[in-house]
């Protein structure tokens, strides 16, 4: 079995992984995830997911592959992304916002760190879906609030639960979306135990 080391306190990133046929250690970290003005939402996704990962290498002895990723909500290049809804005047904000763009990106990034060797291998990527919401009417973004499903969520949704009747539609990973680009990872993953 491989030793994989989630660092992430992500449910979503854990069950992806299972499902998988992986049984991950889980060690999140904690980082500073501000984002900086003017940085464009992919290239802010890869900083995190690597400062993440560079953070669990520190506290994991060799032996172990860490995964570490970042998910994040943007419309436009030109603007900071959508980060966690702070309470539920915010969360309402960010979906009225997402319903009047129609169209918004998820990225999530991940770094996947291998210390099984003589020296760490570090393998990045990440993918970007676009996600079309429905109209949404001021009484069906109460509704989807007082799930509260929209807590610790980028973006402010969860589309594996609830906000599945949210979206129209989707381009790219699924599972991008939920927190993890399954497809990839796992990839990467297999990548490293291929002979060389």
């Amino acid at each position: 079995m491989l030793p994989l080391v989630l660092a992430s306190a992500s449910p979503r990133r854990a069950d992806l992984l299972r499902a998988a046929g992986l049984d991950p250690t889980i060690a999140p970290v904690e980082c500073d995830e501000r984002w900086r003005a003017g940085e464009a939402p992919v290239a802010y996704a890869r900083r995190i997911a690597r400062a993440k990962a560079e953070l669990a290498h520190a506290a994991t002895p060799p032996g172990h592959v860490i995964l570490a990723a970042d998910t994040t909500v943007w419309i436009r290049e030109d603007e900071a992304p959508l980060g966690k809804p702070v309470d539920a005047d915010d969360a309402a904000a960010t979906l009225q916002r997402l319903t009047l763009a129609r169209v918004h990106r998820v990225t999530t990034a991940f770094t996947i760190v291998d210390t099984r060797g003589p020296s760490p291998r570090w393998e990045h990527g990440e993918t970007t879906t676009e996600v079309e919401f429905r109209a949404l009417s001021p009484a069906a973004i109460a509704a989807y609030v007082a799930t509260d499903e929209w807590r610790g969520k980028a973006g402010g949704y969860a589309i594996q639960g609830h906000a599945a009747a949210l979206v129209r539609g989707i381009v790219g990973s699924y599972t991008g979306v939920v927190g993890l680009p399954l497809a990839e990872v796992i990839e990467r993953l297999e990548a490293l135990d291929a002979p060389r």
